[in-house]
């Protein structure tokens, strides 16, 4: 192969990342460099946690410090295994990715795990510790209008998406790309509604994530719910410039189906903690 071919062959490609360890086939280190940097964020947060305080145990800047150096190894992680599990493995012509959807199937029952824990925990100071709830809870008014708004916005986020792959399936590309992009903007537009609703929060009712034990459960799974949605909007970004390039087919369309269910599950899982904790937090036991 000349030079010239080789330039060919390789101008569709993203910087490339080496794929390690090398000779292992299927196996890869990126998801774990991926879960580490998640795991730091958790870590992250711990440290400014007891950085405050009257006593506080560590000094102020190491959860910050933590924080963001965990996030770039997330970013590092999430780019490696993203470019090899979805960019390279298309221009390559592999299959139709049964093995990656799986894979998926496997990450959201983790995902299940992680939001089920929090749940586990607001329902037991639900039960148990149930005292001193800030005025916005006892009045109501933490299910606001805003809270409702949303929420159709996410699911009609959802019913766009599906309908793009369905779309895509069909061979109407023009049809994909313009559900996909609405699907993006609605996507931001919620990411905006939760910004805009914690500002209202923190600065007008003074409701902060120090505000008790309710405050805790509610921005501890708002905020977790949050990044996943961030995330699902930067996946969606990445499809949605492929799209525009015409990487897409009814033959190939990995990425867009993992993405899809990825979607769909932070869709449902809004649609969860606006019963459990905006609606039933006003609800007395």
């Amino acid at each position: 192969m000349s030079h010239a071919d080789e330039a060919d062959d390789h101008s569709h490609h993203l910087p490339a990342v080496d794929d390690w360890p090398q000779g292992f086939g299927e196996a890869s280190w990126w998801p774990f460099v991926t879960a580490l940097g998640a795991a730091g964020f958790y870590i992250g947060a711990a440290l400014y946690v007891l950085s405050t305080g009257e006593s506080p145990i560590v000094p102020t800047l190491y959860g910050p410090a933590v924080f963001i150096g965990s996030a770039f190894v997330f970013l590092t992680g999430l780019y490696g295994w993203v470019y090899h599990a979805f960019v390279k493995s298309f221009w390559d012509g592999e299959g139709h990715g049964t093995g990656l959807r799986f894979g998926m199937l496997a990450f959201l029952g983790s995902e299940i795990a992680t939001f089920g824990a929090g749940f586990v925990y607001y329902f037991f100071i639900r039960s148990d510790a149930w005292t001193n709830l800030p005025p916005l809870v006892e009045s109501g008014h933490i299910f606001s209008s805003l809270v409702i708004a949303n929420t159709v916005i996410l699911v009609i986020s959802s019913i766009t998406l599906h309908y793009a792959h369905v779309a895509l399936i069909n061979g109407d590309h023009s049809r994909f790309k313009g559900l996909l992009g609405v699907t993006l903007l609605l996507g931001f537009i919620f990411l905006g509604g939760q910004v805009y609703e914690y500002y209202e929060f923190i600065v007008h009712e003074n409701f902060t994530i120090f505000g008790g034990a309710y405050a805790s459960a509610f921005y501890g799974l708002t905020g977790l719910h949050g990044l996943h949605v961030t995330l699902g909007a930067v996946l969606l970004s990445i499809v949605f410039v492929r799209a525009l390039y015409g990487q897409y087919s009814a033959e190939k369309h990995t990425s867009v189906s993992t993405v899809s269910m990825y979607w769909h599950f932070v869709d449902v899982v809004w649609v969860f903690l606006v019963v459990v904790l905006y609606a039933g937090a006003v609800i007395n036991l």
